[in-house]
């Protein structure tokens, strides 16, 4: 089951949400927001507090400590049923598109009497929505980009619940007497962004025991399909979940056969028909005898092929099989290459833990070096200032003496302005470690403003990183409208490195994009952008992205030992 953090977390954000819609006091909704923030980030489960220890967490007053252990006792909170029937279920649904937010969804609900997103895309092609107030074209065209964006997410979830789930599963089967092997396939296995349904395999003599296990979990809500091969559920988060269980010799080309994807698996059956062979979940048959040649193993179905083992996060029909073919396939960056974290943030702006907390956080990783980057102060809201930013280096420099294999850098994660500008001046920006630039406002800018933008604040000499350089949050932004071809090209000319930001919600760079910016011959960083401890373990996220851009160690800057690493840093300021 998951974290009680992340449950209350959920209904937080939703009861803020709520209260943004209905349009009550803004620092109400805010002050639910940080509290959420601030327990889905406790390390502790809080399932095991007191109102005490709860009000010890950030931003957590008595009064919300109050309606979490009403919730932990009764799993309710009536205040947040209250507000669930007070706003009407259409707005909640318009809310859940991208770059509609609830003041604006309600304005559409009372003013025009819309409650639906069809009701929405309606109104759009009829121009209802120009007259009104705070609408206009750029809005009804970010709405329409929005609603496409809503039908292509669907119910997939994010990557990370994915992996929650499918490894909670895996580990109960796991616990049945009989089962050989376990594990999760499918596109969750090939770290795509968001899943649509998990796949899990067990390699077993005997199927039922298993198939009644999976339907007996806590998590499973609804028995869609029981059968002796093939058993589906559905969670109570919605989640469709498929178990096969095969035979133990047919391990391979059944973990080959649902691992996908769909194309790469017909460039392999392909392959397989010009070798006189035969390819299925349960082999590699000889086409004319039946002999079966190989299914134990992954390896030995790709052997018997003339490939070598190919990495699920490349299994994409993007040209792994004639790279395989002419020997050239990448060796991937893995997560233990990742020698340091150069993005984290503490509870000096905007994070949850402190700098000693996350700094040993990050020493119990294994890191050779490890950057906290704080927001610059145009991020008006976590106040930050010259004072603060200097004393937190001395308190960095003094808690670097006395960690023992780690490095601390002192970094700062600073704001492209409208312009292109940037907070502080380079002579204050020569003090610091590391300089990460991000946009984090103006997302509307045109193309070209946007580019030009982007590009001035990679020309700075102080500027190691772009920080989620595309600015998307899956499923609730998109990125901005830039051409990011010309970016990449920038980055390449200024040695600025582009990176690969590890947030489930984020994952940006894309892999579809990080192909792109490997061709211009840019480095990555990949990072977390940690608000939390816990947030520490999203590396594999980003891993995993990288791998699917085919990203190598030599490719991402904080694989480099720190001799390498620095000497990148110090190039950046004489380019």
């Amino acid at each position: 089951m998951s974290r009680a953090n992340d449950r209350v977390e959920a209904l937080l954000r939703e009861y803020a949400e709520l209260i943004a819609i209905s349009g009550q006091d803004p620092f109400k909704a805010r002050a639910y927001e940080k509290a959420a923030r601030a327990i889905g980030g406790h390390p502790t489960d809080i399932a095991q507090l007191d109102a005490k220890g709860l009000t010890e967490i950030p931003h957590v007053g008595r009064s919300i400590a109050d309606k979490v252990l009403e919730y932990l006792r009764t799993g309710r909170i009536p205040e947040v049923d209250a507000s669930r029937e007070a706003v009407p279920a259409g707005v909640r649904e318009l809310t859940r598109i991208p770059g509609l937010g609830p003041r604006k969804a309600l304005v559409l609900h009372r003013e025009l009497g819309i409650s639906s997103v069809e009701e929405l895309e309606e109104a759009l092609r009829g121009e209802k929505l120009r007259d009104l107030k705070g609408f206009g074209e750029r809005t009804e065209e970010g709405i329409r980009h929005g609603i496409g964006l809503l039908r292509q997410a669907g119910d997939r979830i994010l990557l990370d619940a994915a992996t929650e789930l499918a490894e909670e599963i895996v580990a109960e089967l796991s616990r049945i007497p009989g089962c050989v092997r376990c594990t999760y396939a499918g596109s969750l296995r090939r770290m795509r962004e968001t899943i649509g349904d998990l796949d899990v395999l067990v390699a077993a003599d005997t199927s039922e025991p298993f198939m009644e296990a999976l339907t007996a979990l806590p998590s499973t809500a609804e028995v869609i399909a029981h059968g002796a091969k093939k058993t589906s559920v559905r969670t109570a988060s919605g989640v469709q979940v498929d178990l096969r269980v095969l035979p133990p010799a047919s391990w391979g080309a059944g973990l080959q056969y649902f691992t996908g994807s769909k194309a790469h698996n017909i460039r392999t059956r392909e392959l397989a028909v010009r070798h006189g062979l035969k390819l299925s979940e349960y082999g590699l048959f000889d086409a004319e005898t039946g002999e079966n040649l190989a299914s134990e193993t992954e390896e030995d179905v790709y052997a018997r092929l003339g490939l070598p083992w190919i990495p699920p996060a490349l299994r994409e029909d993007r040209g792994e099989i004639a790279a395989a073919l002419r020997g050239e396939l990448p060796e991937l960056l893995t997560e233990r290459d990742i020698r340091g974290d150069l993005h984290t943030h503490t509870d000096l702006t905007d994070g949850l833990a402190s700098l000693e907390d996350m700094a040993a956080a990050a020493a119990a990783r294994g890191y050779a070096y490890y950057a906290v980057t704080d927001h610059a102060p145009d991020l008006a809201m976590q106040r930050m200032t010259k004072e603060k930013a200097l004393a937190q280096r001395e308190r960095l420099r003094a808690l670097d003496r006395t960690i023992r294999g780690m490095r601390l850098l002192h970094g700062t994660e600073l704001n492209i302005g409208p312009d292109g500008g940037l907070d502080w001046p380079d002579d204050f920006l020569a003090g610091f470690d590391l300089c990460i630039a991000s946009v984090h406002s103006h997302f509307g800018q045109s193309r070209e403003a946007m580019t030009s933008r982007i590009i001035r604040a990679c020309e700075n000499p102080y500027v190691a990183v772009l920080g989620h350089p595309t600015t998307r949050r899956i499923g609730i932004r998109p990125g901005v409208d830039a051409d990011f071809d010309a970016v990449f090209a920038a980055c390449a000319r200024t040695g600025t490195a582009l990176e690969v930001n590890a947030h489930p919600e984020r994952l940006d760079l894309s892999d579809e994009d990080i192909l792109r910016a490997k061709r211009h011959g840019v480095k990555f960083a990949v990072n977390t952008d940690a608000h939390a401890t816990v947030h520490l373990p999203y590396l594999r996220y980003g891993v995993g992205t990288a791998q699917r851009g085919w990203l190598t160690k030599d490719d991402v800057v904080n694989a480099w030992p720190w001799g390498r690493l620095h000497r990148f840093l110090r190039e950046k300021h004489h380019r």
